[in-house]
C-alpha cells in the first residue's frame, strides 16, 4: 500500500535528520541550527542511526511512483541510494569502530568551521565553540568504547590528527578568537579549551601506549565490500578487476603522454626534464602568495574563453594550512551552499615547516612546483572545487544542493575535470610545465587507483 506523502516533504525530513545528527556536516552545508553541537559517535547513538534510517527507507519505498514528477523519478533512486549507503557505512564498513583520525578530524574540522566563516557575529560563534569543546571528552569516550582493534596504520594517521587537533586548540583556536573582548566568554572559552586539550591528551596516551602495541587489525575493506560501497557511494557496478584493467589502461595512457610532453623539453631525457621542471619552484615561505596571485589570472582566462560564468560576490582568501590539517597538501574550505549570503572561502596551501631539515624542505617544495601548483590552484578553486560550490548556491533543488546528498565522484570528478579542461582550452599554451605538472597529478591519482585496488 503507496503513502500519500510528496516526495519534497520526504526530502526535507531526510535532510533535516542528517543535519541534526551530523552537525559538523550542517555547517559546511551553510545550516547553522546545530552548531552547538558535536556529534554523538556513543553505540547507542549509532544503533539509534541504524533504526532511523530504517525507517526511512521504509518511508521512501512506500511513497507511491505514480505521483512523482519527472524530475522526483530521477532523484529518488539518488535518495535510495543515499539511505543504504549511510547505513552500508555505519553496519559494515564502520568507520566509527576503527579510525581514531575520524574523531580528530571530526573535532577540529567542527570547531574550525566556527572560526573560519563568519556567518554570525564572533561572540556568538565563540560560545558556539564552548559549546562543542564541553562535548569533547564525551566523544572521546565514545572513541575509547568503539576502537577495540584497529590497523597499526590508522592509529599512526589518528595520533597525527588528534595531535594537530590538540594543538588547534591550545594554540590555533586563541588566535582565531583572538578579538573577543567579553572577559567572561574569555575565561569559558579558556576553561573548556582545557578540558577539551586534557580529553584528547589521556586518549592520545591511550593510544599510544596501550592500543597501539596490541592492535592487529588489518586495514583492508575487501573486494565485496569495496564493490558495494562503490555501488551505492557512486553508482559503480563494475567488479575491482575490472576496475583494475581501466586504471592500469589510463596509466599506461597517461605515462606516454607524460613522456611525449617531457619531451618537448628534453627529446633524450623526459625524466631529466621533469626534473628541472620540478626545481623550478616558489621558495620556502612564499607558495601562499604564488597561489594567491594564480587565482586572479585563472578567473580572468575562465571569464575571456567564457568557460564557466563566476559569482561576483564570492571571495577566496589563501592561507598556511592550519596546523591540525597539514597531512593535507592543499584543501578547500567554502561556505556551504544553504548560507543566506556570500561568505569568504579559505584556499589552504602547506607550505614548509620551518624546522625541518633543508633537505626535506627542498623535497616538498619539488612537489609545488609552478606547473603542479597551477593545477592544483585550478582543481581548488577555478574552475573546481570552489566553483562548483558557488553554482551550488543557485541549484534549487533541496536533493542536488546539499553536501550531504553529492556524490564523491561528482566533486573531485569535477575538480580532476577542470584541470585537464583548463589545459585543453589554452591556458598557458606556451609553458609546457603546465601540461606536465597536469599530468604528474593525473598519474599520482592514477597510481592510488591501482595502489587501492590491489591491497583490497
Amino acid at each position: 500500500m503507496y503513502s500519500a506523502e510528496p516526495l519534497p516533504h520526504f526530502v526535507d525530513e531526510y535532510l533535516a535528520w542528517l543535519h541534526e545528527v551530523h552537525p559538523t556536516n550542517a555547517t559546511f552545508d551553510g545550516v547553522h541550527l546545530h552548531d552547538d553541537l558535536l556529534e554523538d559517535l556513543g553505540r547507542a547513538a549509532i544503533d539509534a542511526q541504524v533504526r532511523t534510517l530504517g525507517g526511512f527507507s521504509r518511508r521512501l519505498a512506500s511513497i507511491d511512483p505514480a505521483r512523482l514528477t519527472t524530475t522526483e523519478r530521477l532523484e529518488r533512486p539518488a535518495l535510495e541510494a543515499n539511505i543504504r549507503s549511510r547505513l552500508f557505512e555505519l553496519e559494515n564498513v564502520r568507520t566509527w569502530d576503527r579510525s581514531p583520525q575520524y574523531y580528530g578530524d571530526l573535532i577540529a574540522t567542527s570547531l574550525a568551521g566556527q572560526a573560519l566563516f563568519d556567518y554570525a557575529p564572533l561572540p556568538e560563534r565563540a560560545r558556539r565553540v564552548v559549546s562543542k569543546l564541553h562535548q569533547v571528552p564525551r566523544l572521546m569516550r565514545a572513541a575509547r568504547d568503539n576502537i577495540k582493534d584497529p590497523p597499526g596504520i590508522f592509529i599512526k594517521v589518528g595520533l597525527e590528527s588528534l595531535r594537530g587537533t590538540q594543538r588547534f586548540i591550545e594554540d590555533d583556536l586563541p588566535r582565531a578568537l583572538a578579538s573577543l573582548d567579553d572577559l567572561h566568554l574569555l575565561s569559558d572559552l579558556a576553561d573548556a579549551s582545557t578540558e577539551a586539550s586534557q580529553a584528547l591528551g589521556a586518549y592520545i596516551t591511550y593510544l599510544e601506549n596501550d592500543l597501539a602495541p596490541r592492535a592487529r587489525g588489518s586495514f583492508r575493506l575487501g573486494r565485496e565490500r569495496l564493490q558495494q560501497k562503490l555501488a551505492l557511494d557512486v553508482g559503480i557496478t563494475l567488479d575491482a578487476d575490472r576496475l583494475l584493467a581501466i586504471a592500469l589502461r589510463e596509466l599506461s595512457a597517461t605515462q606516454e603522454e607524460f613522456r611525449r610532453a617531457a619531451s618537448t623539453l628534453d627529446s633524450r631525457d623526459p625524466v631529466a626534464a621533469w626534473a628541472r621542471a620540478k626545481a623550478a619552484h616558489p621558495p620556502a615561505g612564499q607558495v601562499v602568495a604564488t597561489a594567491q596571485q594564480q587565482l586572479d589570472e585563472l578567473a580572468t582566462f575562465i571569464q575571456r574563453q567564457d568557460l564557466v560564468s563566476l559569482p561576483d560576490a564570492a571571495r577566496v582568501q589563501v592561507a598556511p594550512t592550519p596546523r591540525f590539517y597539514r597531512w593535507t597538501f592543499a584543501s578547500m574550505w567554502t561556505p556551504g551552499p544553504f548560507e543566506s549570503r556570500p561568505l569568504r572561502a579559505y584556499y589552504y596551501i602547506t607550505d614548509v615547516d620551518p624546522a625541518w631539515p633543508a633537505e626535506r624542505q627542498e623535497e616538498h617544495l619539488r612537489d609545488f612546483n609552478y606547473g603542479a601548483l597551477w593545477s592544483i590552484s585550478i582543481h581548488e578553486v577555478y574552475p573546481g572545487h570552489f566553483l562548483h560550490y558557488q553554482h551550488l548556491r543557485q541549484v534549487t533543488s533541496t536533493l542536488r544542493k546539499s553536501i550531504l546528498f553529492s556524490s564523491a565522484a561528482m566533486v573531485e570528478g569535477w575538480a580532476h575535470y577542470s584541470e585537464q579542461m583548463m589545459v585543453e582550452a589554452g591556458f598557458r599554451r606556451s609553458d609546457p610545465a603546465i601540461r606536465l605538472g597536469q599530468l604528474a597529478e593525473a598519474l599520482i591519482r592514477l597510481c592510488r587507483f591501482v595502489f587501492g585496488l590491489r591491497l583490497l
